[in-house]
């Protein structure tokens, strides 16, 4: 077993467009997978590394893999026209959008240093932005059978204000969550949101009544998932 490597390199992508984001995980996700297989034929252990990518996408649609097409209600032409991407991925999930103004969160982890849960790993996830919620007064919760962070979660009141989805193979991990801060909600109105067609949408924003700084918001995001993660950050350019 190598030994625990607890430090995470956390890389500001900035405004990059999902199809590029999405490479620069594949990259990170199979670099840490190559180690891991060296080292179960190799009798000297290499710690692998860990990565958190913050990313801000121009107006994007992504389908997970448990998601219906159904669910974007906008065809190619209109897709086209509102200058919105779409793109199906091999995250877990159903339908999601991203977009300006939204923090999207890459963690791309090699679960053997930390714990080999990935139940555990999502709920991680959501208690970093619910904790993250509270400093801002927001009593956010999960839901029942739900991934993802919600306000008023089990009332008529029920409003999504992050999602998440991630894909894990031999304990790494990639994709993540996306929290909505200033995102323009309009665009959720061209989705059926993670399938679910009964609750809404909200954002930081709009249950603040002004718009939030992303990297005052990350700050505390960052601390949060130190906490739980029991991890170092270093930032890092790639």
């Amino acid at each position: 077993m190598h030994k625990k490597n607890r430090n995470i390199k956390l890389v500001e992508l900035g405004y990059q467009p999902y199809k590029e984001t999405l490479s620069v995980q594949e990259r990170f996700f199979n670099e840490i997978i190559l180690v891991k297989r060296a080292n179960r034929s190799q009798d000297s252990q290499v710690s692998t590394k860990n990565y958190l990518f913050w990313v801000e996408h121009p107006p994007v649609i992504t389908l997970g893999k448990s998601g219906k097409r159904e669910h974007l209600l906008l065809d190619d032409d209109l897709l086209i026209e509102k200058g919105i991407e779409f793109y199906k991925t091999n995250r877990g999930g159903d339908i999601t959008f991203h977009g300006p103004g939204q923090i999207v969160g890459y963690p791309i982890l090699d679960l053997d240093n930390f714990f080999t849960d990935i139940h555990k790993y999502l709920r991680f996830l959501e208690q970093a932005v619910i904790n993250t919620l509270i400093e801002y007064g927001l009593e956010a919760t999960r839901s029942i059978g739900e991934t993802g962070v919600w306000l008023d979660a089990e009332t008529p009141f029920a409003r999504k204000i992050c999602a998440l989805g991630v894909r894990a193979s031999r304990w790494v991990t990639m994709h993540g969550f996306a929290l909505n801060v200033n995102t323009d909600l309009n665009y959720f109105n061209y989705i059926i949101p993670c399938g679910i067609q009964e609750k809404g949408v909200t954002s930081l924003a709009k249950e603040l009544g002004h718009s939030v700084s992303l990297s005052e918001v990350k700050e505390k995001l960052k601390h949060h998932l130190g906490v739980l993660f029991e991890a170092k950050f270093q930032e890092e350019k790639l």
